[in-house]
């Protein structure tokens, strides 16, 4: 990790949540400055959701596009079967601790399978990173962003 490049250094897999936040002001510059160096990849899951949000054909086209560019990090049946595992040892630590959107998990297995971190403005990547082995990165300082 280096305190000089783009979130601290590293690739990460950048969660629905942190492309949400990209375009804002506090973290515009280092968002495309770590797209840039190629810091920021994407997996199946998160283009799905990051898609689902596009108003109109014409943006989700030009989304797809800008995804298709990241490097793509497979979801894998041993993927799927970490992310279940993760939700298990997360609901043997207190009832309701395993309640974590699916989506998530999916995401924390695939960056622990890849040797990556997820990016994100999200705390159930800071649970998921108990039990699984990836660094979970704040895009920005949790509540700082809205």
């Amino acid at each position: 990790m280096s305190p000089g490049e783009p979130f601290g250094g590293g690739v990460f897999i950048a969660d629905k949540s942190a492309w949400e936040r990209s375009s804002h002001p506090a973290v515009l510059d280092e968002w495309a400055a770590a797209a840039v160096s190629g810091q920021i990849a994407t997996c199946p899951v998160v283009m799905m959701e990051v898609l689902y949000s596009a108003p109109d054909v014409t943006v989700f086209e030009q989304v797809e596009v800008d995804l298709r560019s990241l490097r793509d990090i497979p979801i894998t049946r041993s993927v799927t079967q970490a992310a279940i595992a993760a939700m298990r040892e997360l609901a043997r630590r207190r009832p309701g601790y395993h309640r974590v959107n699916p989506a998530d998990a999916l995401i924390g297995a695939a960056a622990q399978d890849a040797g990556l971190g997820v990016l994100h403005y999200d705390r159930h990547y800071d649970r998921l990173a108990e039990v699984l082995d990836f660094e979970s990165r704040w895009i920005a300082p949790p509540g700082s962003l809205g």
